[in-house]
């Protein structure tokens, strides 16, 4: 299994970029596929997930109305655009999934792919 996100990159407070995370030997309708993302001094946070299992995407408050998880099966790859990005969303940003069952915690994630650092500065 492999998950490897990519589109990261330093963008002005009020900007916007796509992440995406290519799957191989992971399905997107696998029960839970979703972003994370870990701020320096700080602990790995669900950003959004989509739960195949219970047909259910949940956002964290502090995101909601500004990024947008979606996925495209063909290409077996899940994205999230975030716009309206602020200072406090910079943070090294993964994507991880779970085969078995949904979740949306850190530690019920299963697979974790390497990280794409988001860096929001003026």
């Amino acid at each position: 299994v492999q998950l490897q996100a990519s589109g990261g990159g330093s963008v002005q407070p009020g900007g916007s970029l796509r992440l995406s995370c290519a799957l191989s030997g992971f399905n997107l309708d696998y029960y839970a596929i979703g972003w994370y993302r870990q701020a320096p001094g700080k602990e790995r946070e669900g950003v959004s997930v989509i739960n195949n299992g219970d047909i259910r995407t949940t956002y964290a408050d502090s995101v909601k109305g500004r990024f947008t998880i979606s996925r495209d099966n063909a290409k077996n790859t899940l994205y999230l655009q975030m716009n309206s990005l602020k200072p406090e969303n910079t943070a090294v940003y993964y994507c991880a999934g779970r085969g078995d069952r949904s979740t949306w915690s850190v530690i019920g994630m299963e697979y974790w792919g390497k990280g794409t650092q988001v860096t929001v500065s003026s």
